[in-house]
């Protein structure tokens, strides 16, 4: 059980100073806060769940400023037997952010040092200030104002949520003199992004064989598009032993929807830049514009903390289901094919997932007699092989993330000594 540190904050209960906790959080490294649980990490049952929530989003949304729109996600979890309330909390972009009612002074801005929140120097308020970013897709005015949001509009019917007349303010697709940001013309129904799938003959990008062009529409329907296309292209391989029916898709395709929702949400559109998705005989790769968000190193990316370049979008992606809950994305991704599957550039983000190739076990079992050299990572692997598992599928059972080490110390000695052959070679 994790104690209290920079990352989470217990409370027993909903206190007056919830505030302080969540500004401190934003404007450090992101993190969460479990209420229902004590300094000792003991939980109770909360009373009245639901209201406790309301009352949460209603301060969060009241008294915090600037707006933390896509940054906080309120959701119940069990912990120690109790359903307690987490709140989780991205690090925020327009810093500082501080308690409305004591405004940019020590008493309204926080820091998170160590497990404490702390209250920020007149100096560092000042030097966040200076640098708060002032380009981001809700502060750009939107190329044209003749928008419409019909494709929007039916997809949030689609959840039960009907858009009412002022859905553009409380989604911050409006600047302060009402004009649309870009952020809404990504959401309208047409502008001029467009996002590419490609598709090649061989490992390389010489023969193109399929060019498929999904955009001009709302971001939300593009995405969709692009999911339902990659979908196609992860066709399962199916393979008749004696005992079963095995079958096997190209990539994991949790993984694959994280990395294309990634790259989309994320993606740096100050450039007119969109992200990509080509598809190789041997793989995929997803790529999305700009680096790393500033302030974020890799480390952190890879832990799962939550820096949204654009809050508008990610707001409207998990109002629809689209994205599950902040930070859980590259988590996914990693626990399915490792750091080494990420190429992190300072003007790109690229993901690339090789196909998996069916393996099995050619040797009827291993003993010290016939196999003298088999390694003890060898003899883990052929042990739960049972008919064909993919790469994936192995990694996964040996509970092994990192695919290098893998390839290194399992799969290749396996195949240099013949004790396992490629189905698919």
């Amino acid at each position: 059980m994790n104690n209290e540190s920079m990352y989470i904050e217990y409370k027993l209960d909903l206190t007056k100073d919830l505030e302080r906790e969540i500004v401190a959080f934003l404007n450090t490294k992101g993190g969460k806060i479990l209420i229902g649980v004590d300094d000792a990490g003991i939980s109770v049952q909360l009373n009245n769940i639901d209201n406790l929530q309301l009352a949460i989003k209603d301060r969060i949304k009241n008294n915090i400023a600037p707006s933390t729109l896509g940054l906080v996600d309120i959701l119940t979890s069990e912990f120690g037997g109790n359903t307690i309330i987490e709140i989780l909390i991205s690090v925020g972009l327009d810093k500082p952010y501080y308690w409305s009612k004591y405004g940019l002074t020590p008493k309204g801005c926080f820091q998170r040092i160590g497990s404490s929140s702390e209250p920020m120097s007149p100096k560092k308020i000042s030097e966040l200030y200076s640098r708060n970013v002032t380009n981001s897709l809700c502060r750009i005015k939107s190329p044209t104002q003749e928008l419409y949001f019909e494709q929007l509009k039916i997809y949030y019917e689609g959840i039960s949520r009907p858009l009412k007349g002022q859905f553009a303010r409380t989604l911050e697709l409006l600047l302060d003199d009402d004009y649309y940001n870009y952020a809404a013309y990504l959401l309208s129904d047409e502008n001029g992004l467009s996002m590419k799938v490609a598709k090649y003959e061989g490992i390389d990008r010489i023969n193109l064989i399929e060019n498929n062009e999904f955009g001009y529409c709302s971001l939300i329907k593009a995405t969709k598009q692009i999911l339902d296309k990659v979908g196609v292209e992860n066709v399962t391989h199916s393979y008749i032993t004696g005992k079963e029916r095995i079958e096997h898709n190209q990539w994991n395709e949790v993984a694959v929807r994280e990395a294309i929702i990634n790259a989309i949400v994320h993606n740096d559109y100050r450039n007119e830049v969109p992200p990509k998705v080509e598809v190789f005989s041997d793989r995929i790769e997803i790529q999305s514009n700009g680096g790393l968000p500033q302030g974020l190193n890799e480390g952190e990316f890879f832990h799962g903390i939550s820096v949204p370049r654009n809050k508008e979008l990610m707001r409207v992606f998990k109002d629809l289901g689209l994205v599950e809950q902040l930070g859980s994305g590259i988590p996914r991704i990693v626990s399915k094919y490792g750091e080494d599957c990420f190429e992190l550039s300072d003007n790109y983000i690229r993901i690339t997932f090789y196909k998996a190739n069916a393996i099995k076990y050619v040797t009827p079992q291993v003993t010290p007699q016939v196999t003298p050299q088999v390694t003890p990572q060898v003899e883990s692997m052929l042990l739960i092989l049972d008919g064909e598992l993919s790469r994936a599928e192995i990694q996964e059972v040996l509970n092994l993330a990192d695919r290098k080490h893998f390839s290194q110390h399992y799969l290749n000695p396996a195949l240099a000594d013949n004790l396992i052959e490629m189905t698919i070679p």
